[in-house]
């Protein structure tokens, strides 16, 4: 069994790594559904696919230029905790 502290500073670990991964998609959503929000106040257009068809095209670039950070990110967080766990190591 593992120890309560080592569990502990696993999942600290795993949800900051989550917060690593999901920060720049999060982060470009948040501009793009920003911009677009205030272009249709100041416009009055209040159409549902203006809003939908760009924040979801954004979202797809910022995942596709992530790839690399979310790949080193994952692999140091299993390399680095979750397969010593496995293997027996603390």
């Amino acid at each position: 069994m593992i120890d309560e502290t080592i569990l502990m500073d696993t999942l600290r670990q795993g949800l900051w790594t989550a917060v690593v991964i999901s920060a720049p998609i999060l982060a470009v959503a948040l501009i793009v559904g920003l911009a677009i929000g205030l272009f249709q106040a100041l416009t009055s257009i209040q159409e549902m696919t203006l809003t939908f068809v760009p924040k979801l095209g954004a979202i797809l670039i910022a995942f596709w230029a992530s790839l690399g950070l979310i790949s080193r990110s994952l692999n140091a967080f299993f390399v680095g905790h979750i397969i010593p766990l496995i293997a027996g190591g603390n």
